[in-house]
């Protein structure tokens, strides 16, 4: 081996830094006795000198390398002592990685050597003394270098913003206009056609599953199975190469992909995963983080802490509590919201990231740390307000800042098209942005993140298609995703060719997409609802990396484009009318200056809904009567005063429904039908008949000044042209012809 150079260096910044003249390494490890750095070849495979890191400041390790460069390849081995019972499990006979590598190389190749014990023994407190560096990734030091050109954020405003959640591979594996290179890569997802498409449907902001380095678990692989989504990751700095065109420029072309999409008026939201990690439990490998320092990193059970907690789900729980765990996390964060210039985080299991020692705190450290840091303050932060330890559920309990996905949205949504009972003041309260949940410390609207379909569950095809989840291709014999679906399949389970079911299936699709994207708040669509994209009933595809889970562009048809173009109009429809997307909570109250409410709710009689209305359990048809003048939308905007009608009947038979008398010189004008989902022009509907509302189906109206209405006019006009026709949807490849004879 040949023998580098080395200085002390500094404790800061944390990882490998080149500075132009060579590279500063610092590791943190408050437990450590010693810390070796591993130098590898440039292939990655053979280690050809081992350092120690000569000093030691402040719990961190480091060492100045003035020989070191750009493409340098590495690892740690750290010593100290070996005492699971004390929570230390530290063992230098195992390659680690950089918890702050930018950047890997090679792959985890599974063996008993990535183990901390002796695996064949079972036992946790054995020592394992075969060397894991053949098998590990190795880590690379990188040039930050980028060249950004006029690349800028579009900075969508809250209430303007429409999320489409997505999957990099999944989006572009099957697109018939990439070749077949860019398809499943950054470079795909930041394609023409891609950024094309997604701007014609209307949506203002991509988010992503999972893109920071995971690995594929072991219990998958042995069934032949993967980790699809992404939520096991092993390095929150390096973005997955997996998505990279050229896997060893996956720094660089993500950063591709975000300046196109910001070019085509995108943002970028990333789902980070920072409650757990790819170790498991005390049964886990040894790969980063527990060979480090075991004892900070994780949160471990006080009394015995060769045992980890478990709020997760998935064997341990990153310990937000320690300081330097907090900065690691926080410095990932602006890391991605700077270097590479993303737009907000999707927080997997946020819960667990305002734990404390005595529970969730929404005053813990790292909220706090968020809502006073001047990067992270100023992106988007949205909150999955729930994780499976005690006191996990925390809707609503998020401070100032934050957006939260609304599973009480979901899951009433779902109850009231499906025609369950006593849904209707829920739903209220769900259309007007769950303000019994989230008006609070001046919160506003957009803090909910309303959404009827996730990764997580049914496709909103499935969702009306089957009663029943179907993951019998995960091979956990059906017990794997969630009972509770609040799913029917109108008649037949899974495909049927009966055109009655078929049409009321397509109805409902209109139903739920419409109320999602009516509704205060802030709307997430998931990838393929737009135009019926199915999972054939398997509710959890975590593991299922092939066709059932990746968007099939060629199966789209003609009641998908159909879909696809109502949606498109229901999204040019909020984007046009403010009074669909206020900046206030709306409070039903009478403003005595103006003598209008914000809101009102009708029943089919046209009079104002009272408290029998609301607990007769059959009530299933009822009016949101919004009066765009009751609300100043801080900037003048065309249509912005507009008074809309909202009517959902979730009944299964006809309803008459009687319109409110229109002020004089005014009238209504019908937007939307979901059962006449190919209005392409207001239709004025003459007062003094009822009107009559089809059995499960949903009205958008919209009152319209004869006189001094032509901003009204021309933004349902300028709506309803956008529905004329699909997004850019591509067409399937040709086959090939046969050989001639």
């Amino acid at each position: 081996m040949r023998r580098s150079r080395i200085r002390e260096g500094l404790p800061f910044p944390l990882g490998a830094s080149w500075d132009g003249l060579g590279v500063n390494f610092a590791l943190f490890s408050a437990n450590a006795t010693k810390v070796e750095l591993c130098l590898y070849d440039d292939a990655g495979e053979t280690e050809i000198e081992r350092i120690a890191l000569p000093e030691f400041t402040d719990e961190v390790w480091h060492g100045y390398m003035p020989d070191a460069r750009p493409g340098t390849i590495y690892g740690y081995r750290v010593h100290g002592p070996h005492a699971p019972e004390a929570g230390h499990r530290f063992n230098p006979n195992k390659l680690l990685i950089d918890p702050y590598a930018r950047a890997l190389v090679g792959d985890l190749t599974w063996g008993p050597e990535c183990f901390g014990y002796e695996l064949e023994t079972g036992d946790d407190l054995t020592f394992d003394t075969r060397d894991s560096g053949p098998l590990m990734p190795k880590c690379r030091v990188i040039d930050p270098a980028f060249t950004w050109g006029r690349e800028r954020s579009p900075s969508v405003p809250w209430d303007r913003t429409v999320i489409y959640e997505t999957h990099v591979k999944g989006l572009t594996k099957t697109h018939p206009a990439l070749p077949e290179e860019l398809r499943g890569t950054y470079a795909g997802l930041a394609s023409k056609e891609v950024v094309d498409y997604l701007r014609g449907l209307g949506v203002t902001s991509v988010e992503l599953l999972p893109v920071h380095t995971f690995l594929n678990d072991q219990f998958l692989l042995d069934k032949g199975l993967t980790n699809y989504w992404g939520y096991n990751t092993i390095s929150f700095f390096a973005p997955a190469r997996r998505y990279a065109r050229n896997r060893e420029f996956a720094f660089s072309e993500f950063k591709e992909m975000v300046a196109r999409l910001h070019d085509g008026g995108l943002e970028v939201i990333l789902d980070v995963v920072y409650n757990h990690t790819a170790e498991g439990n005390e049964k886990g490998p040894m790969l980063s983080f527990k060979g480090i320092d075991n004892a900070s990193y994780y949160r471990l059970l006080p009394d015995q802490p060769r045992y980890y907690i478990n709020d997760t789900g998935t064997g341990n729980t990153l310990n937000l509590s320690h300081p330097r765990v907090l900065q690691m996390v926080n410095d990932s964060l602006r890391y991605w919201a700077t270097e590479m210039r993303v737009d907000g985080f999707r927080f997997d299991l946020a819960t667990i990231l305002g734990r404390e020692d005595h529970g969730f705190d929404e005053g813990g450290g790292f909220l706090d740390s968020c809502r006073q840091d001047p990067v992270l303050s100023r992106v988007k932060l949205i909150a999955e307000p729930w994780d499976c330890g005690p006191g996990g559920y925390q809707v609503g309990g998020f401070p100032p800042g934050w957006a939260e996905w609304n599973d009480r949205f979901r899951d009433t949504i779902r109850a009231f098209w499906k025609g369950d009972e006593g849904q209707s003041s829920d739903v209220a309260a769900r259309l007007t942005a769950s303000a019994d949940l989230f008006n609070r410390r001046g919160r506003k609207p957009w803090a909910s993140v309303n959404f009827i379909t996730a990764h997580d569950g049914f496709t909103l095809h499935d969702l009306v298609s089957y009663n029943d989840k179907h993951n019998e291709a995960n091979g956990e014999g059906g017990q794997d995703g969630h009972a509770h679906n609040i799913s029917w399949n109108h008649g037949v389970e899974g495909p049927t060719d009966d055109p009655e079911i078929t049409a009321l299936r397509e109805r409902q699709k209109r139903n739920m997409l419409a109320t999602l994207l009516l509704s205060q708040g802030t709307p997430m669509l998931l990838s393929g609802d737009e135009f019926g994209r199915s999972q054939q009933g398997n509710n959890n595809v975590y593991c299922q990396d092939n066709e059932l889970s990746w968007v099939n562009w060629a199966t789209i048809d003609a009641a998908g484009r159909d879909l696809a173009a109502f949606t498109r109009k229901l999204i040019a429809l909020r984007q046009g009318f403010p009074v669909l997307r206020r900046a206030r909570f709306l409070n039903g109250a009478m403003d005595e200056e103006l003598g209008i409410k914000d809101v009102s709710w009708l029943t089919p009689s046209g009079t104002e809904m009272e408290n029998g209305h609301w607990d007769d359990p059959n009530a299933r048809c009822f009016g949101m009567l919004l009066d765009g003048r009751a609300q100043a939308t801080g900037i003048r905007r065309p249509a912005g005063d507009a008074t809309m009608l909202v009517v959902l009947n979730a009944h299964h038979n006809v309803v008459e429904f009687a319109l409110p008398e229109p002020p004089a010189g005014q009238r209504w004008l019908l937007l939307v039908d979901t059962n006449k989902p190919e209005l392409e022009e207001p239709e004025p509907f003459e007062f003094g008949h009822p009107y009559l509302v089809t059995g499960r189906s949903l009205l958008l109206l919209v009152l319209h000044p004869e006189a001094g209405g032509r901003a009204i006019l021309t933004a349902a006009r300028t709506a309803l042209l956008a529905g004329a026709a699909p997004p850019p949807i591509p067409k399937p490849e040709a086959p090939e012809p046969p050989p001639a004879e």
